[in-house]
């Protein structure tokens, strides 16, 4: 089963390079010399997405067998909710795109769903507003653009 891990990594290794270039494509901040731009978080995942994703391309798991049973369906959907999210994070915006994603990963992992979808609420506030008032880096608020102030 080393063959999975390899396949998994160069797959993952390729995210990586596409998740840093997209990072690279963010629009320059007003002023343009900050030391901590939009593009930093995303970059700093991706080689850190692409190292961990490089080991597991040259140091396999011998023991690695693919989940075809209800943990690799629960991947899958993991993996779609991610992809749906970025998706919809410009049109909806930070606060409604993570509260989705939030609350589906949490119901998907056994919590109550009215439970879930208020963890990925307030998870989708608090990040907000750390990014926007602690951070100073602006975050999209689609369809709540009206809340925006100043």
């Amino acid at each position: 089963m080393v063959f999975n891990d390899r396949i998994f990594g160069i797959l993952m290794i390729v995210l990586a390079v596409a998740y840093g270039w997209g990072a690279t494509q963010f629009p320059e901040p007003f002023g343009g010399s900050e030391a901590v731009g939009p593009e930093t978080f995303p970059l700093l995942l991706a080689v850190v997405l692409g190292l961990s994703s490089l080991y597991m391309v040259v140091r396999p798991d011998p023991d690695n067998a693919w989940p075809w049973s209800r943990t690799g369906i629960e991947l899958i959907v993991a993996v779609v909710v991610l992809v749906l999210y970025a998706m919809l994070l410009q049109p909806l915006g930070f606060i409604i795109s993570t509260a989705l994603a939030v609350g589906t990963l949490c119901w998907r992992m056994g919590s109550r769903p009215v439970k879930a979808y208020i963890t990925g609420a307030v998870s989708g506030v608090v990040v907000y507003l750390v990014f926007s008032f602690a951070l100073d880096l602006a975050l999209p608020l689609g369809i709540l653009s009206f809340l925006e102030v100043g």
